[in-house]
């Protein structure tokens, strides 16, 4: 081999990478410790920038296409190396490969809960997993705080980097969002769409990459916050509390049970039918049957305390005491409030019963 051929092998004439392994996020062009000659030829496929750096400085980027590196083709590169009139001699370059193309279907999640204010109920931790698609808008930016100088930079190095910074950047936006936990936890898509134009300028900006999609796939709350939506879901299925509570009654009579709470269930039921009764009767008829009923309902209640607590009217009732004090609360139920807590009148009770 003569000198020319030995001189020729030690230059790069054509500088150019085929993705074959689709899971490849940038790529240093080994060079073997060539230099560059002048008039080389760089290629550029579709879906690829190729960036180059000299002494650890960012040079001239170039999109696709096949590109004669000369004078006019790397202004940049020419002012970093100094050259006055123009490159003449070989030089030596690193040339770094970015695959711009959008990369689908990966997976976030939060290792740990994250703390957010909740309108409803204060601070909440959630934990929450979804799917992301991306690509790489910016590869200076994405070389120097996201790839750095390796060779060869892949997906599972991307996860394992980005994790803690997608989920930081994923809290940030959700607690600006002020999205309600209720919310979060229940409508995924929306949460998706509403978060994304948040994400996307914290990472373009630090990163240089974008979000094409921010998927929300599954939100979770800590035990207790879910036990707080139950009941609240419950408590908007029954509505009104007090026909709750008379509906309560009429499932106990149904079961049966004797004592006070049988007799004013029966009471109560009774006089309810009664009235439908004659609702639906009219006339003089009905009104023969006002005094029967009544004498009755008085004739059971003959039996209950002048004055009851919340807890008896309860136990008489067949509810909970929950439920008679939201009754006393809402004045659904008359009672008087002695210092911090209530009596109830027997007239009141057997009032509420026929209401």
């Amino acid at each position: 081999m003569g000198l020319m051929d030995f001189i020729k092998g030690q230059l790069l004439e054509i500088i150019q990478w085929t993705d074959d392994s689709r899971d490849t996020l940038s790529y240093r062009f080994p060079d073997e410790d060539k230099e560059i000659k002048r008039g080389a030829q760089l290629i550029v496929r579709e879906s690829q920038i190729a960036q180059f750096v000299y002494l650890g400085q960012f040079g001239d980027t170039f999109g696709p296409g096949k590109h004669t590196l000369t004078t006019d083709n790397i202004p940049i590169l020419t002012t970093l190396k100094g050259w006055k009139y123009g490159f003449e001699s070989p030089f030596k370059a690193d040339v770094y490969y970015v695959n711009t193309r959008l990369f689908t279907g990966n997976k976030w999640g939060t290792a740990n809960p994250i703390m957010m204010r909740d309108q409803d109920f204060g601070i909440v931790r959630l934990r929450a997993y979804g799917t992301f698609d991306f690509r790489i808008t910016d590869p200076k930016l994405f070389l120097s705080e996201v790839a750095g100088t390796d060779h060869q930079f892949r997906l599972d190095e991307f996860h394992e980097t980005m994790r803690s910074r997608m989920v930081s950047v994923f809290s940030d936006a959700l607690a600006s969002s002020k999205i309600p936990a209720l919310d979060v936890a229940a409508r995924y898509v929306e949460l998706g769409d509403a978060l994304l134009p948040l994400i996307n300028p914290a990472l373009q900006t630090k990163y240089g990459i974008e979000l094409a999609s921010f998927i929300v796939e599954n939100v979770s709350v800590p035990p207790e916050v879910e036990a707080a939506i139950d009941k609240r879901s419950s408590m908007a299925a029954v509505g009104n509390l007090n026909d709750y509570v008379k509906f309560q009654m009429a499932q106990g009579m149904e079961k049966g049970g004797g004592g006070a709470g049988g007799m004013a269930t029966e009471m109560a039921v009774g006089w309810a039918m009664a009235q439908q009764m004659m609702q639906q009767q009219g006339g003089p008829l009905g009104a023969q049957a006002t005094p029967p009923v009544a004498g009755a309902a008085q004739s059971a209640g003959a039996g209950l305390p002048e004055l009851l607590s919340p807890g008896e009217a309860a136990q008489i009732v067949g509810v909970s005491e929950g439920d008679i004090l939201a009754t006393l609360e809402s004045g659904d139920l008359k009672g008087k409030r002695i210092g911090s807590t209530w009596r109830i009148t027997r007239a009141a009770l057997e009032e509420f019963l026929k209401s």
